[in-house]
């Protein structure tokens, strides 16, 4: 996503929008840990948050992204299933 739009992965425009809600879910929903991470080492550079918080982030990024990967498995293996019960006709 950054290669694509130039810009840092970041919980700001281009990537999160008020004006594209669907588009913004999507984004965060799937990008999301990058988006915290990056958010946090920038913040952790500029001096805004201390090492505990970083850390804190650091936790709820692998927390979430593990739990995207639980999502992801069960749509694919809902889709397999239901692609599995298609009879087509020869």
């Amino acid at each position: 996503m950054e290669l694509l739009s130039g810009r840092r992965l970041a919980f700001a425009e281009p990537y999160v929008s008020p004006v594209h809600i669907l588009r913004s879910l999507a984004a965060t929903a799937c990008a999301g840990p990058f988006m915290l991470t990056n958010e946090a080492l920038a913040a952790r550079r500029e001096g805004r948050i201390g090492t505990m918080a970083l850390l804190s982030c650091g936790c709820t990024a692998i927390a979430w992204a593990l739990a995207l990967g639980v999502v992801l498995i069960a749509i694919a293996s809902w889709a397999t299933a239901n692609l599995g019960s298609l009879e087509f006709a020869g």
